[in-house]
């Protein structure tokens, strides 16, 4: 089901819906997920930006409200003894699996550019190539109602554009400032330029191998 509109979602509540689409694809053994698993998964150091530290009280109140928003359902598993969460962010949205894994990416690692999202979401959802990637990031964007994700101002000395989800409402970067998408980015310094492009050309890289790796 996709209703007309939606309700932006908190941070936390974001982080809450990747890392749960995250684990249940890297972790299925695991899953669905208890509380201080899904604290653990918000509170994860790698592959995380931004790194939050976040309390058992504050992703339980974030449960409740995704709970209401039927985006989270609580089952008891396998053992009937321990309440556990799992998602349902595809199926209220309205979304195939492709572009699930893509927001799921951007929640936790925040804007990234088409061929970085392609090799971050390589065990969530493995795309054929960063075309694919963009077709997906083009229909979310041009969704007449709620888009999902907008594509960022270039950074100086990029080769890419970078993408960030609007689950949130306006477009979160990592410094935690929302970036209205029709105002350009700061410069950056020299540093963080060839920072930025050092991690492009890795994620390019990465999608080079496996795209090579497909073929095999």
């Amino acid at each position: 089901m996709q209703p007309s509109t939606q309700k932006p979602l908190a941070f936390l509540e974001a982080r809450i819906l990747g890392v749960l689409v995250e684990k249940e694809r890297t972790t299925p053994d695991t899953y669905p997920l208890t509380l201080n698993s899904l604290v653990s998964g918000c509170n994860q150091k790698s592959a995380r930006d931004p790194v939050i530290n976040v309390k058992d009280s504050e992703v339980q109140s974030a449960l409740d409200e995704l709970r209401s928003r039927v985006l989270v359902l609580e089952t008891y598993g396998a053992s009937g003894r321990v309440l556990r969460y799992t998602q349902n962010f595809g199926r209220v949205y309205g979304l195939p699996p492709a572009s699930v894994a893509l927001l799921a990416v951007l929640t936790l690692r925040g804007p990234q550019t088409a061929s970085e999202l392609r090799a971050n979401a390589e065990r969530l959802y493995r795309f054929d190539d960063t075309s694919s990637v963009e077709a997906y990031l083009d229909e979310m964007a041009a969704r007449a109602i709620d888009p999902l994700v907008t594509r960022l101002p270039k950074q100086a000395g990029a080769r890419e554009h970078r993408w960030a989800h609007l689950l949130c409402g306006a477009a979160i970067l990592p410094t935690g400032k929302a970036l209205p998408t029709d105002v350009p980015a700061s410069t950056p310094s020299d540093l963080e330029v060839r920072v930025s492009q050092l991690e492009t050309d890795v994620a390019e890289l990465r999608a080079i191998v496996l795209e090579l790796a497909g073929k095999c």
